[in-house]
């Protein structure tokens, strides 16, 4: 007997949800159910730093509104990160690894200085390439530094990684890609570079974090925005070398603002809750997200 699928939605609670974040979670749950399938929801807090508690009972209540139910108990990733550090350990086990100590301002001006800014190569979200400054030091020297209460993120040496995997990586693609991706999309994890796998101030990252929880909660349709599209070619990477299932994907378009930038938590005045307290109705807000802007 075949299973139902599995859908998600998983803001993180770094913020106020917006039209975009309702559009998402409505596209993931009528998606659900029109399968017969399972929804779930996830509360993706690993960072401690932005995350807070209030921010999680508003997306509670939000989603409550707009009409939507999920299975209980809700996953936190705040309270699993031995899950994190397990499938770390992996990765580390595999030496496709090593501690970086770069801060951001020190990777630009290496960048800077060895191909200036402007001709720097970048990852799909306009981020400069990780140089390599701590790619090839020695697991002594890097540990005296950090010992120096000089905190270390881990980052994957990507060549090392696809080598190891030795095949081209595909995922399915359900929905459209930026550029009208759809089928079998070819993945291009190297595009990204040595990415961090780890973060400075907790032992896990969106990407790791995510692709563990896919797999443990046994999510089967990965129903997310066209804004993280490219990642899954990390994530389809990860998923090989931890020896996860691979789910298909379902990426939808983005809700854009009057100048046609993607919404953005800091915009208070955009928030799902700003729009329910001038009175909107969840039908109202569903026909504004129709249009595809605000």
């Amino acid at each position: 007997m075949t299973s139902p699928p599995i859908f998600r939605f998983a803001p993180s609670p770094t913020g106020l949800l917006h039209l975009g974040h309702a559009f998402s979670a409505r596209h993931a749950f009528d998606a659900a159910k029109t399968a017969g399938g399972r929804f779930l929801l996830r509360i993706e807090d690993i960072d401690h730093t932005r995350c807070r508690p209030e921010y999680v009972a508003q997306i509670l209540d939000d989603l409550s509104w707009l009409g939507l139910t999920w299975e209980k108990p809700v996953r936190c990733q705040s309270e699993h990160m031995d899950d994190y550090t397990r499938a770390l350990q992996k990765l580390e086990a595999l030496g496709i690894t090593y501690r970086c100590l770069a801060s951001r301002s020190e990777i630009k001006a290496h960048v800077e200085q060895r191909s200036g800014l402007e001709k720097a190569e970048r990852d799909p979200d306009g981020a400069l390439i990780y140089p390599g400054i701590y790619r090839n030091r020695s697991d002594q020297e890097t540990a005296r530094m950090t010992a120096a209460d000089r905190p270390a993120c881990v980052r994957i040496n990507m060549t090392k990684a696809i080598e190891l995997v030795g095949k081209n990586l595909t995922f399915q693609e359900k929905g459209s890609g930026p550029q009208g991706e759809r089928g079998e999309v070819i993945c291009n994890p190297q595009n990204w570079g040595d990415v961090v796998i780890a973060r400075k101030d907790t032992p896990t990252s969106y990407h790791l974090s995510v692709v563990v929880d896919d797999a443990l909660q046994g999510v089967s349709e990965v129903t997310r925005g066209q804004d993280v599209f490219y990642a899954t070619s990390i994530h389809r990477l990860l998923q090989v070398l931890l020896e996860l299932p691979q789910p298909d994907y379902n990426h939808h378009r983005l809700i854009k603002d009057e100048t046609g930038a993607k919404l953005s938590k800091s915009a208070a005045d955009k928030s799902l809750k700003a729009w329910r307290s001038q009175g909107y109705s969840v039908e109202e807000l569903l026909e504004v997200t129709d249009n595809g802007s605000i």
